[in-house]
This record gives structure tokens, C-alpha cells and sequence, in this order.
């Protein structure tokens, strides 16, 4: 019995570790977000979910998972309203990055929407 459990845990997570390294090395959580962002932008529709799923596709194709976090989390952060923000905003490192992830989503927008 705990054989064929130990089996079927190995299975289930080889199964996930597939579909990790399907979307470019993202963690499942970072895809489902942003699809789930994009579907709320775009509707709710099956429509939706599909040309969302191409989108986040692209985007992993183009920008490693570590530059794609550094991105969001200097995007969320620049948010913070006066000297707080500016440092998320204006610095090099922030405009990098994040110059990067529009690229990377601008090219998902041509080839998906």
C-alpha cells in the first residue's frame, strides 16, 4: 500500500514538474496569475483563456522567470505613492526590467490577440 502511494505521489509530481518546465521554469502560481489578470482585463470567456495562455506562453519564451519576478515586483511596488515609489519607479535596475516585460508583452499582444 505505501508503495503504490509513494507511486502515485512520484507520478502527480513529475506530472507538475512537466508542466513547470513546459511554461519556461515559471511556477504554476506566476502563470495562473497572470492569466487570470488577463482574462479579468479581457473577459471571461473561452476566447479569453485562450489567446491569455498564448500570451503567458510568449512571455516565458522571452524573459527568464527572474527577470519576469524582478519585473512584477518592481511594477507592483512603483505603485507606492511619493519618495516611497520613486526608488521602484525611476532606477535603472526598475526601468530594465520592466522596459523588458513590455517588450515581452507587446510581442504576446502581436502574436496572440
Amino acid at each position: 500500500m505505501t508503495i503504490r502511494i509513494a507511486g502515485m505521489t512520484l507520478g502527480v509530481a513529475s506530472m507538475f514538474a512537466t508542466v513547470a518546465s513546459a511554461a519556461g521554469g515559471y511556477p504554476t502560481i506566476a502563470v495562473v496569475d497572470y492569466v487570470y489578470g488577463c482574462m479579468k482585463s479581457n473577459g471571461e470567456t473561452r476566447t479569453a483563456l485562450e489567446k491569455c495562455s498564448c500570451s503567458i506562453d510568449v512571455i516565458t519564451s522571452i524573459v527568464p522567470y527572474e527577470r519576469y519576478e524582478a519585473a512584477e515586483t518592481f511594477r507592483s511596488l512603483g505603485l507606492l505613492t511619493g519618495e516611497k515609489g520613486v526608488l521602484f519607479r525611476q532606477s535603472a535596475a526598475a526601468r530594465s526590467a520592466t522596459t523588458e516585460l513590455k517588450r515581452a508583452q507587446a510581442e504576446a499582444d502581436v502574436r496572440c490577440f
